[in-house]
C-alpha cells in the first residue's frame, strides 16, 4: 500500500506556515494563502464557484478560536508533529472557503470529494457470490510449515536444556509443595516459544482518541520481548486497527457534547443491575431506539458485547434443544452454547448446501439415543465474520428457514451500522424484512463508538430474556455516558422526525408522533443536548455521509489490494479486509515495516489460535474516518492471481475500484 503525496498546495502551505501557526486563526490564514495559490497554479484542484478567502468564521464550531475544527491539541506543543512530515495531522488538500468541516482531521479525515462515496447494498435478485479462499503457491505453504516446525523443535530443545542448566527459570511450570502447576508445560509452550518471538505485534499501548489516527507510546524490549520499557516518545500513526467503522470515535462533535451533558445530569454510573435499581429513563429510551433502528418489536441492552451472547444464549436454549452453528462463529457464541446444555452441531462456513444436509439429518434422526424430536432447533450465524471478512448468505439462509422451520439467530456485532444503505445491518444490505428473522444480536463497540450489546426480537421473547438472562439480575447496567453515545450516534444515522428546515438540507420536515416505518427516522429521542441537534445530525445527512464513505473505503481497499497482487479474504463491502501473510516470520516484520513508513500505519496482526496455524494474516479495519488518500514487495506477499496493477494505477482508478460491484 502507499499513500498519495501531498499536493503542491500542501507543500506551499508548509513552507509559509513554519512560523505562522501559533494559533488556529493563523492556521486558517495560511490555509487561505495556500488555497489561493493552489487555484492560481492548478485550476483542477479548485471549485469554479469557490472564493479564495477562507475566513475564521467559516470553519469554527463555536465562538472561540481555540475550538476551531482544524485545531489539534498536540500540534501546538509537539515540534515533531508541527512539521506534519507524516501527512497525518493536516489535510493534503487545504479546504476552500465553501467547505466547512465539523471534525478534527486526525479524528475524522476531511474529505469533500463526492465521487469518493458509494452505497452498501446488494443488487436485488442477484445471488451472493460464494467466497472461495484463494490458496497461495505451494512453496509458501511448504515454507510456512517448515518455519513452524523449526520453531517448535528449537523451542523443545531450549526447554530441555534450560530445565537442566537453569531450573530456576522454570519454577512456574514445576509442581511446588504438593500443588500442581497453574500453567502446564504443554499449555504454555506456544506462548513462551512462538508468540513471545512476535510479541511486538500485540498489545501495543496507545493514548488519545482512537480515531482516524492514533498516538502510539513508543517502547523497546531489552530482553527479547519478555518485558518492555517505554522510551517517553510518541508516534502518530494511521489507525487501520480499530473497529471505528463509522468514525464516531471523536472527542469533539455532537455526540461528544451529548455525552458530556449526560455526565452532568446522570453521573457516570447507575450503580446497580437492571433488575435491582440500575435502570434509568435512558435505558428505556435507548432500547426503544435500538428496536426501531433494527426494525424489531422490542430490544434489550447489555453492558458488554461478549456477555450479550454468553449470558442470553443459555436463556434461549437448554437440554433437549439443538444449536446449529457456523464453524467460524465467535468465541462468545461458543461459550454461550456450551453452558446452555444444548446439543451443538457445526456446518462448514457459509456453506448452505452443507447446512441443508445437516438439517435433514438432525430433523430425521432427532435427539441422540431417544430419537425424540428436538424441543427447538436454533441456527446461529454472524452477519459479518470478523476474521474472514465474509458476509452471511442471508437470502439462501432465509429460503432454508422457510423450508425447515428453524429459529434463526444472527450476530451482527460487526455488520450493524456498517452495512446496508441505511446502516441497519445484513437485513438492510440484502433488502430482507428484519421481522422475518427471529433474533438479532449486535454490539455498540464498533460502528457506534460505545460499548455493550443488544438483543432484539418480539416483545414476548425480550420480556422473558430480561428475567432469565444472567445480565439482567447480575451484570452492572450500562452507564449513562455510554448510553448517550449510543443514542446520539444511532440518531445521527436514523435522523429525527422533527427537523428544522435549512437551506443546506433537502429533507422534508417530518411531524413528531407519526407512525414509524422501518427504516425511518427516530420517532422519539430525548438524550441530553439533543432537543436542538445540529441540522446535519437531525436530518440524518451526517449519518448517510459516513455510511457512503465507509462503503467506498471498504471497496477501494479490497479491490486495490487485489489488483496489487495480494491474497485478500472476504467480500468487497466488508470493512474488515484480511490480508494473508502465512509465514510466522513475516508477521513481526510486516508490523514493523508499517510503523516505520514515512506515514506510520498501525495494523492488527492475527495469528493462531485466532486463525488456523498456517493462515496468519493482517486485518485491516476500514473506517468512514479515513480519506481516499489514507487508502511492498519486501515480504513476498503478492501471491494473488489475475491482472496486476501498479500502485499508481490503483490510485488513478480509485473511483472505479471504490464503486465497482465486482465480487
Amino acid at each position: 500500500m502507499a499513500l498519495t503525496r501531498p499536493s503542491q498546495s500542501s507543500s506551499i502551505f508548509k513552507k509559509r506556515s513554519s512560523n505562522a501557526l501559533a494559533s488556529a486563526a493563523s492556521y486558517l490564514s495560511a490555509l487561505s494563502q495556500a488555497d489561493a495559490s493552489a487555484r492560481a497554479r492548478n485550476s483542477s484542484h479548485s471549485s469554479p464557484t469557490s472564493t479564495p478567502a477562507l475566513s475564521l468564521s467559516s470553519s469554527v464550531t463555536t465562538s472561540s478560536s481555540e475550538d476551531t475544527v482544524l485545531h489539534e491539541d498536540d500540534y501546538m506543543n509537539d515540534p515533531v508533529l508541527a512539521s506534519n512530515k507524516d501527512g497525518l495531522l493536516l489535510p493534503p488538500r487545504p479546504p476552500t472557503s465553501e467547505q466547512v468541516f465539523t471534525t478534527v482531521h486526525t479524528e475524522f479525515g476531511h474529505s469533500a470529494q463526492e465521487e469518493y462515496r458509494t452505497t452498501s447494498q446488494h443488487p436485488a435478485g442477484k445471488p451472493l457470490a460464494i467466497h472461495v479462499p484463494q490458496d497461495p503457491p505451494y512453496y509458501i505453504l511448504l515454507s510456512t510449515y517448515i518455519s513452524y516446525l523449526i520453531l517448535i523443535v528449537l523451542g523443545h530443545v531450549r526447554d530441555f536444556v534450560g530445565k537442566r542448566l537453569n531450573p530456576g527459570s522454570y519454577k512456574h511450570l514445576m509442581p511446588r509443595d504438593g500443588y500442581a502447576p497453574l500453567n502446564s508445560d504443554f499449555d504454555s509452550f506456544y506462548t513462551r516459544r512462538l508468540k513471545t518471538r512476535m510479541d511486538e505485534c500485540f498489545s501495543q499501548p496507545v493514548t488519545g482518541v482512537a480515531g482516524r489516527t492514533i498516538l502510539l507510546l513508543d517502547r523497546i524490549s531489552p530482553d527479547y520481548n519478555h518485558t518492555y520499557v517505554f522510551t517517553g516518545t510518541r508516534t502518530r500513526a494511521l489507525n487501520i486497527s480499530s473497529y471505528n467503522y463509522l468514525g464516531f470515535a471523536q472527542a469533539r462533535g455532537g455526540c461528544a457534547d451529548a455525552v458530556e451533558e449526560s455526565i452532568k445530569r446522570y453521573g457516570i454510573s447507575t450503580l446497580g443491575s437492571r433488575l435491582e435499581g440500575g435502570s434509568s429513563d435512558l435505558h428505556a429510551i435507548s432500547e426503544s431506539l435500538v428496536a426501531k433502528f433494527v426494525g424489531m418489536e422490542d430490544a434489550l441492552i447489555s453492558s458488554m458485547g461478549f456477555a450479550t451472547n454468553s449470558t442470553f444464549i443459555p436463556a434461549l436454549v437448554s437440554k433437549g434443544c439443538l444449536v446449529i452453528s457456523d464453524e467460524f462463529n465467535h468465541a462468545s457464541i461458543r461459550f454461550g452454547v456450551r453452558i446452555s446444555g444444548a446439543n451443538v452441531r457445526m456446518f462448514k462456513h457459509n456453506d448452505m448446501k452443507n447446512l441443508e444436509s445437516l438439517l435433514r439429518e438432525v430433523i430425521s434422526q432427532g435427539q441422540p439415543k431417544t430419537h425424540r424430536p428436538w424441543k427447538k432447533i436454533l441456527v446461529i450465524v454472524e452477519g459479518l465474520y470478523s476474521m474472514e471478512g465474509t458476509l452471511v448468505n442471508l437470502p439462501a439462509l432465509m429460503d432454508l428457514k422457510k423450508k425447515y422451520k428453524f429459529y434463526l439467530f444472527i450476530d451482527e456485532a460487526h455488520s450493524i451500522g456498517a452495512l446496508g444503505p441505511h446502516g441497519r445491518g445484513v437485513a438492510d444490505y440484502f433488502g430482507i424484512n428484519p421481522r422475518s428473522i427471529d433474533i438479532l444480536m449486535g454490539t455498540f463497540t464498533k460502528s457506534f463508538g460505545a460499548a455493550g450489546g443488544y438483543i432484539a426480537g418480539n416483545k414476548a421473547l425480550i420480556d422473558r430474556l430480561r428475567v432469565y438472562g444472567h445480565s439482567g439480575p447480575y451484570a452492572e447496567a450500562m452507564t449513562p455516558p455510554v448510553l448517550t453515545q449510543v443514542m446520539a450516534s444511532m440518531a445521527s444515522i436514523m435522523g429525527l422526525q422533527q427537523t428544522m428546515p435549512t437551506s443546506s438540507v433537502s429533507e422534508p420536515t417530518l411531524v413528531r408522533g407519526s407512525e414509524y416505518h422501518h427504516p425511518g427516522p427516530s420517532t422519539r429521542l430525548i438524550p441530553p443536548r439533543m432537543d436542538q441537534p445540529p441540522p446535519a445530525l437531525a436530518s440524518g445527512a451526517e449519518g448517510r455521509t459516513r455510511l457512503r464513505r465507509l462503503a467506498f473505503n471498504s471497496k477501494y481497499l479490497h479491490h486495490g489490494l487485489r489488483k496489487l497482487g495480494f491474497i485478500i479474504y472476504g467480500h468487497p463491502t466488508s470493512p474488515i479486509v484480511p490480508l494473508l501473510i502465512f509465514n510466522p516470520g513475516k508477521m513481526n516484520m510486516f508490523h514493523r515495516l508499517m510503523k516505520e513508513r514515512q506515514t506510520p500505519i498501525i495494523v492488527v496482526v492475527v495469528a493462531y489460535p485466532a486463525t488456523p496455524l498456517v493462515t496468519s494474516r493482517v486485518r485491516f479495519c476500514v473506517s468512514a474516518a479515513h480519506t481516499k488518500e489514507d487508502i511492498g514487495d519486501v515480504l513476498d506477499l503478492k501471491h494473488g492471481r489475475g491482472e496486476r496493477w501498479s500502485i499508481d494505477e490503483v490510485i488513478k482508478r480509485a473511483v472505479e475500484l471504490g464503486t465497482s460491484e465486482e465480487e
